[in-house]
């Protein structure tokens, strides 16, 4: 029997007596530097577990400079796929002395019958074996959050209902009797709510007496949820909306009510505390100190395991709410309604969790007359640097006056960078298109962006020059190998984010697609039809696993005097499950490049 190790996937599928088996049919074979293990077509007769020493993946039909596409080293297995698609897709071939567990295509056949789970690990796709790491992080003691599981019907209160045509004397019994805060008010045609500030703003501050309808006070634009959704979810639209409870609705049925306060007792921590302390922030310091705690906050959603799409869209709503707190207390309020304040970059998209350098611009209604503008621009820049936003090293802020316009004159912006077409215009057409509002009136950035798509949407040679960008960087495949030292590593934001970020953007450009996060467009784009469903969930997967990858790096720096925000991933430090993942998540990243250059012609560019 050979003594090695199974506690890693896929051998944790099977149970102890199939691990056994593995265990009494495995062998041990030894190659020498450069003795090919699997040749390119070979019929797969043997699954390969590697001991020690590396192995090379190559496309013989590939040059020379670019024929390795992968690397395996101890942990790593292969030849699985050669023995289920009936022959080797590439060659794989020993670059020093090699010990390898070896496993015959009849052990490994009969265990595929035996544990249908262990066949479908090696058929599954990206995003299935995403999943298989998570759940495998949560058994080895990092459990999964019960604020990523728990459903909203699991922390409503019973809806409480009164009429339209009662009184607000009636509508403050109701309230008293049943110890709640709020009802909600069935009027004509519409769903509308009443709170007891409402009640007494409407009775102290307005010119109701006790006898008014309580119709007079009902706000009807509510913010919904349905009952299956996450209570994550829930607690994301409170803190994007500023409102303290959402209505669950299933269709036109009413089930019930969440308070903000009942789902953060729900979440019972600290940590989720920080939405709740932005909102009573009522000056910079305190808004300053709820800020600060930002970092706790990503740190707990990643310590439990949050899956990471849920949390870059809490923290790009905190940024958001904390930078319209910022905004609130610089912009004298008659400028709210004639300007608006969007983040670009990675903020607008919504992908940043830790704080990054500022990339803000302020679009100005036509008719707006504020001369003093720029010195409030200014004081904004300061303020939000007190925040933790770093300064802008581009200069890309609302303190350049470059960043600054009407309408109209963004909109000639537009016209300018699109005929000019060089790397600096192509650049700021890029962050634009990213561009999101957090303060004042989005509907100034709804001018623009539509402007931005019309100029843009059909222009063939301008898409073509746009998504050159995205092949800028070469997908670093051929790297895993040749990263021996701790301090070097591949760089994962330019070759495994930039590529999706961009290819995406560009065709989301295109498409004339709204949405600015890259998930969200790639769902959009597998609604299109521009891209097939199974591809979308994969390359979106792949921008989650180095998007992770990335932050992890970046969590362990923070404990530094002077953390440096590295894009780079030791592949050394990764699992085995971690380095198969990121290999073929490189690989997608690959085939996606492809497809752009076929689109966009760049292959001949």
């Amino acid at each position: 029997m050979v003594e090695m190790d199974l506690s890693q996937l896929p051998f944790t599928l099977m149970d102890e007596a199939g691990r056994d088996h593995v265990r009494r049919g495995m062998d041990l074979a030894y190659f020498d530097r450069d003795e090919i293990i699997l040749e390119m077509g070979q019929a797969g007769e043997s699954v390969f577990l590697i001991h020690k020493g590396e192995v090379a993946e190559l496309d013989p039909t590939l040059p020379a400079a670019s024929a390795r596409i992968g690397h395996y080293t101890a942990g790593d297995l292969f030849g699985a796929i050669s023995i289920l698609n009936g022959k080797s897709r590439y060659r794989f071939q020993a670059e020093q002395e090699c010990l390898c567990y070896v496993m015959p295509k009849a052990l490994f056949t009969q265990l595929c019958r035996h544990y249908p789970p262990f066949e479908q690990f090696f058929k599954q796709s990206l995003s299935h074996k995403a999943r298989l790491l998570t759940e495998k992080r949560a058994e080895g003691g990092v459990t999964m959050a019960g604020f990523m599981l728990a459903k909203v019907n699991e922390c409503m209160r019973e809806p409480l209902l009164i009429d339209a045509s009662k009184s607000i004397h009636d509508a403050v019994r109701q309230l008293h009797d049943s110890h709640a805060d709020s009802l909600l008010v069935a009027t004509a045609g519409a769903l509308g709510m009443v709170t007891k500030t409402d009640l007494l703003n409407g009775l102290v501050l307005g010119n109701c007496t006790q006898a008014t309808p309580v119709e007079a006070l009902a706000n009807v634009s509510l913010v919904t949820v349905a009952p299956e959704q996450y209570l994550f979810e829930a607690l994301i639209l409170m803190t994007r909306h500023k409102v303290a409870r959402v209505v669950v609705m299933e269709g036109e049925s009413v089930k019930g009510v969440v308070e903000l306060m009942d789902v953060l007792s729900f979440f019972s921590s600290r940590s989720y505390v920080v939405s709740l302390q932005v909102e009573q922030a009522n000056s910079l310091e305190a808004l300053a100190a709820a800020s600060q705690r930002t970092p706790e906050l990503v740190n707990a959603l990643m310590v439990q395991g949050v899956k990471l799409r849920f949390a870059m869209d809490l923290l790009a709503a905190l940024n958001g709410r904390i930078m319209s707190k910022a905004w609130s207390f610089t912009v004298p309020e008659q400028y709210h309604t004639q300007s608006c304040l969007m983040v670009m970059g990675s903020e607008g998209r919504g992908e940043q969790i830790l704080k990054t350098d500022q990339d803000n611009g302020l679009i100005l209604a036509d008719d707006c007359q504020w001369p003093t503008v720029a010195e409030e621009m200014n004081t904004l820049t300061e303020t939000l640097i007190q925040l933790g936003y770093p300064p802008c090293p581009g200069n890309i802020m609302v303190s350049n006056p470059e960043w600054v316009g009407t309408v109209s004159q963004w909109k000639n912006n537009i016209t300018k960078w699109v005929n000019a077409r060089d790397g600096d215009s192509l650049m700021k057409l890029a962050i634009l298109l990213d561009s999101h509002g957090v303060a004042g009136n989005p509907a100034l950035l709804d001018q623009v962006r539509e402007a931005l798509f019309e100029r843009c949407s059909h222009d063939e040679l301008l898409l073509s020059y746009f998504a050159r960008a995205a092949l800028r960087f070469s997908t670093p495949l051929t790297l895993f190998g040749s990263l021996k030292k701790p301090q070097h590593g591949i760089d994962i934001k330019k070759g495994g984010i930039f590529p999706i970020v961009h290819g995406v953007r560009t065709m989301a450009l295109e498409r004339r697609i709204n949405a600015t996060s890259t998930l969200d467009r790639l769902d959009a784009l597998a609604a299109d039809g521009r891209l097939d469903r199974r591809f979308a969930d994969d390359l979106g997967e792949a921008l989650a696993l180095f998007t992770e990858l990335r932050l992890r790096q970046q969590l362990q720096e923070l404990d530094n005097a002077n953390p440096k925000r590295t894009n780079r991933v030791v592949v050394q430090e990764l699992s085995s499950l971690e380095r198969d993942l990121l290999r073929e998540a490189l690989r997608i990243v690959k085939d996606f490049k492809q497809r752009l250059s076929h689109r966009y012609h760049l292959e001949y560019s």
